[in-house]
């Protein structure tokens, strides 16, 4: 509609493979080097940028952290680093926030992880999000882009306005409160990843370049 398209559209999806991501050997994940036994770990990854809005992660926590023991991982780096880091020292969360910068383990840190936020002004699809969901951890996030399309809300996690971080704060508080619920979003998380793995979606690749060359 935004480009007065009066074609049918096909959409296809970006893929993971999941064999990157060792939710099947969650065991294996030593989350004691990260957080206490009693503490639930939520992450954040991105480049820092503004449009990341890294700020509203650490509100989200601030909200999670008075309910529910925690630890915040924030993975990346970029030029809103020191805001954040002072944001923290201003709600006195700062020790129990872990800034890990940039690195190329990101599939080992999702392992560890009960909760991902993304509370991103906008998204064009999500693919962290996917990704986190390939680990079996659920998503807090903006509704905003693609997002909608990856996170199911209420079923793979929740979605809210952008900049509603009380709304993602009392979200993700209701999906830590109880293991039971955890456990369920984490398994659905999981199973919906699956529809966006490399076996899925090439097949729509191909048939699209199929019915092109017929055409010709």
């Amino acid at each position: 509609r935004l480009f007065t398209v009066k074609k049918d559209i096909d959409v296809i999806y970006n893929f993971i493979d999941t064999k990157n991501y060792p939710a099947a050997n969650a065991e294996e994940c030593n989350r004691n080097s990260l957080a206490l036994e009693n503490e639930k770990i939520i992450t954040h990854v991105s480049n820092f940028r503004k449009v990341k809005r890294v700020d509203d992660v650490v509100r989200i926590f601030n909200e999670i952290q008075k309910e529910i023991p925690s630890r915040l991982i924030l993975v990346g780096d970029g030029p809103e680093r020191e805001k954040v880091d002072l944001l923290c020292k201003d709600f006195g969360i700062k020790d129990k926030v872990l800034f890990l910068g940039n690195s190329n383990e990101v599939n080992k840190i999702l392992c560890y992880s009960d909760l991902f936020l993304l509370p991103s002004e906008t998204e064009s699809f999500g693919l962290a999000a996917l990704e986190a969901m390939a680990a079996k951890t659920p998503i807090i996030s903006t509704n905003s882009g693609g997002l909608s399309e990856v996170n199911l809300n209420g079923v793979t996690g929740f979605l809210s306005n952008v900049g509603d971080f009380k709304e993602m704060g009392k979200n993700a508080i209701s999906v830590l409160k109880s293991d039971k619920t955890l456990l369920e979003f984490k398994q659905r998380a999981y199973l919906h990843s699956k529809q966006f793995t490399l076996e899925n979606v090439l097949p729509k690749y191909l048939a699209i370049y199929e019915r092109i060359l017929d055409k010709v």
